[in-house]
């Protein structure tokens, strides 16, 4: 779901996690307040919750710390959507486990997904953290702390079928100060067979779209010109007014949100193929500003691979939404989700995974291989029967054929004029810019005078890789 990883990557494990600090404001790192810390994992969706956790810390007399050895109160904002995501926030844990020897006040914690999976594991069998906070309930923070305070382990887990934290301003951590996420909506109603989000994440609640136009405001107001709308479906975000039964659709909130202002760029993630609808479409090309670029997960280019997922849709269903968003939005960039050797998956059919990266012509895709996870309906009806070995194999040849297809889709644009915004220097060199197009392609090009992050430049594209553009200002 993040818009911000390169063009074509194996997602075998959890993101690693990141720090995640304040510079919005001096209170914030004041030296009498108790210092927090946050790690996150996995989504965009997670780093999002955590810029709620900090706002309400915030509130309740803590500040934010780069350097986890400062901390009073160290957070993993964990990942549960993999195996390997989980290892990976538990031998972070036991790491810091040996930091907080030393410093024996600090109190340890993990929120999200893995939350109420491994909450009684990790707070009584290894006795890893203090503090159990599920993805519903970091409201109850402040109270969970005073608990931990007091010489008990701080837990709540319950799930909501109301909570979308529309009241709370988030603290943009680690913020460029010109890209940011609006949560528009949380949890999930789709049972895919392979996915823990309905169990970790609940019942699909949307948000109020006032409050959602209104941050968007007050993040231009603030110099933000690139928001992401997100949620684990946002083509099913549906509000209705309680007092008027007027019901605000996702297409309706999309046209609200680009009328903030023209400058602002509007994306959005993640779209569900069974939900992709022509009305989205008709308001992505009715609004300059809605950025031309669909995230729409295939996970497998096979019938019944598909049905074996409850994906709810089969292939000619999704080729057909591929055609509509040709045909409306003509200039649109695709991307997706791949999962390799699901369950009694045939060489045959994997090959029909390889033949939609090609008609579908993705700009880049997230690509998994299969991975288990406890409770869902696939590990209680289906045997994980593929080899470790096939998996993998069958993973590096969606990679390499991903690769193919991103390198000769950029290549195209070798040569044409993009409208991009700047965020700030490349990676690579400190002469250089990066910045986006509204495809959500990078774009580097060489710094000019007068302009800075947060502004829109021209840019001619003279070459291009499997996974970035090159080009000059004109």
């Amino acid at each position: 779901m993040n818009p911000s990883l390169s063009n074509s990557r194996i997602i075998d494990e959890s993101r690693q996690g990141e720090p995640f600090y304040s510079t919005d404001s001096e209170t914030l790192t004041s030296p009498e307040l108790k210092q927090f810390y946050i790690e996150s994992y996995g989504c965009a969706m997670n780093f999002s919750d955590s810029e709620i956790v900090a706002s309400i810390l915030t509130e309740c007399k803590y500040s934010p710390t780069r350097e986890i050895e400062q901390a009073d109160l160290v957070l993993l904002n964990t990942c549960s959507i993999r195996e390997k995501a989980e290892e990976t926030v538990r031998k972070r844990l036991r790491t810091i486990d040996q930091l907080k020897k030393q410093k024996p006040g600090m109190t340890v914690g993990i929120l999200g997904c893995m939350a109420e999976r491994l909450k009684k594991t990790l707070l009584e069998e290894e006795k890893l953290v203090d503090l159990v906070v599920g993805p519903d309930a970091y409201r109850d923070l402040p109270n969970l702390l005073n608990q931990v305070d007091d010489g008990d382990k701080g837990i709540n887990v319950l799930l909501s079928r109301e909570e979308t934290y529309a009241d709370i301003n988030p603290v943009r951590l680690q913020s460029n100060g010109v890209t940011a996420f609006i949560s528009i909506m949380r949890g999930c109603d789709n049972m895919c067979s392979f996915c823990v989000v309905p169990f970790t994440r609940g019942r699909e609640r949307s948000r109020d779209p006032f409050t959602i136009v209104s941050e968007a405001e007050h993040l231009f107001g603030a110099g933000y010109r690139d928001i992401t709308l997100l949620g684990q479906n946002v083509d099913s975000y549906k509000w209705i007014h309680p007092e008027t039964q007027e019901v605000y659709s996702f297409a309706r909130l999309l046209e609200l949100v680009a009328q903030v202002h023209p400058d602002l760029r509007v994306r959005f993630s993640t779209s569900h193929p069974k939900d992709m609808l022509d009305d989205v479409l008709h308001m992505m090309a009715k609004y300059e500003n809605i950025c031309k670029y669909i995230h729409l997960p295939v996970q497998s280019g096979n019938s019944r691979i598909l049905s074996l997922m409850n994906r709810t849709y089969d292939r000619a269903w999704y080729e057909d939404r591929i055609r509509a968003i040709r045909k409306i939005v003509p200039d649109c960039a695709i991307s997706s989700d791949i999962i390799a050797g699901f369950c009694t998956e045939t060489e045959e059919e994997h090959q029909d995974t390889l033949s939609m990266i090609k008609w579908a012509d993705y700009s880049m895709s997230y690509m998994f291989f299969y991975s288990e996870r406890p409770g869902t309906l696939a590990a209680r009806k289906y045997k994980d029967d593929i080899p470790e070995d096939v998996k993998k194999r069958r993973l590096n040849e969606i990679v390499q054929v991903q690769n193919e297809v991103s390198r000769a889709n950029l290549a195209r644009d070798i040569g044409k004029t993009f409208k991009v915004l700047i965020e700030g220097d490349s990676k690579k060199s400190d002469q250089d810019f990066k910045g986006r197009n509204s495809q959500n392609k990078m774009v580097i090009f060489k710094k000019i005078p007068g302009v800075q992050p947060g502004d829109y430049v021209n840019v001619l594209i003279e070459d291009a890789t499997s996974a970035t553009l090159m080009g000059r200002a004109v």
